[in-house]
């Protein structure tokens, strides 16, 4: 009698853990999100809100969506670092109400940094681009490197900047001059860049900056090492 009374109690048991073993697998498998943009809006944006002829300027917005709903909202176009991973400009509407004023909230848009987006989990992250500045920087991306002309804070000086995604110091911060006088943009313009649009080329991975013909420096990155590359070096590469 003892002993059909335990082997009743090892099939019970047994039985119990063959049905608990799908439960848990399905407990433990990862929640699939879904990562999508939305339409693009136009919207009125004053990069110079404090000039007395300034002139609202237009940007195009989209919505970015994770699982349906609107985690944030971005402009230009995304970059895809790996299959998982992409990267794209944030903005974002800001409070432009005085403390004397008892009306609604003076919503206005305005450019930010870069976030980082996660397909699988759906986090995302904003992305540390040491000296970037939302009005007069515009980056250049390559697998996870972005190259752009930073801003000094005082605002009067330009770098050329190399930044690696995760590395919270530039890889390259070259002094290139002086930022250009924001009484030179004209009304109804966006400000212009600090300089042109970093040039990337691969075999080896460079990265060419120029504010003028006479101010022009290529770097060859290597990991987290970079080398100034020289006149020669140059041309032959252009000439292959």
């Amino acid at each position: 009698m003892v002993r059909s009374r335990s082997r009743f109690r090892i099939s019970v048991s047994f039985f119990i853990v063959i049905l608990l073993i799908p439960s848990s697998a399905v407990a433990a498998a990862p929640k699939t999100h879904t990562v999508a943009f939305g339409k693009w809006t136009s919207v009125a944006w004053s990069p110079e809100a404090g000039r007395e002829d300034a002139k609202p300027l237009t940007l195009k917005v989209r919505p970015l969506l994770v699982d349906a709903r609107v985690k944030e909202f971005t402009l230009g176009p995304a970059h895809d670092v790996t299959d998982r991973l992409f990267v794209v400009r944030r903005a974002f509407r800001i409070n432009d109400s005085l403390p004397q004023e008892s009306a609604a909230p003076r919503w206005q848009w305005q450019p930010g940094g870069w976030l980082l987006i996660d397909r699988t989990t759906g986090h995302v992250s904003p992305i540390n681009l040491p000296e970037f500045d939302v009005v007069y920087s515009e980056a250049s991306w390559y697998r996870d490197y972005a190259a752009y002309c930073g801003v000094s804070d005082d605002g009067k000086q330009i770098f050329a900047v190399v930044a690696q995604i995760n590395r919270r110091k530039p890889i390259v911060k070259w002094l290139m001059g002086e930022v250009k006088a924001a009484a030179d943009t004209q009304p109804g313009q966006i400000p212009d860049s600090a300089c042109r649009l970093p040039d990337w080329r691969r075999s080896p991975a460079r990265v060419t900056f120029e504010a003028s013909p006479s101010t022009k420096r290529t770097y060859v990155i290597r990991g987290h090492s970079v080398d100034l590359s020289t006149s020669e070096e140059e041309d032959e590469e252009a000439a292959k």
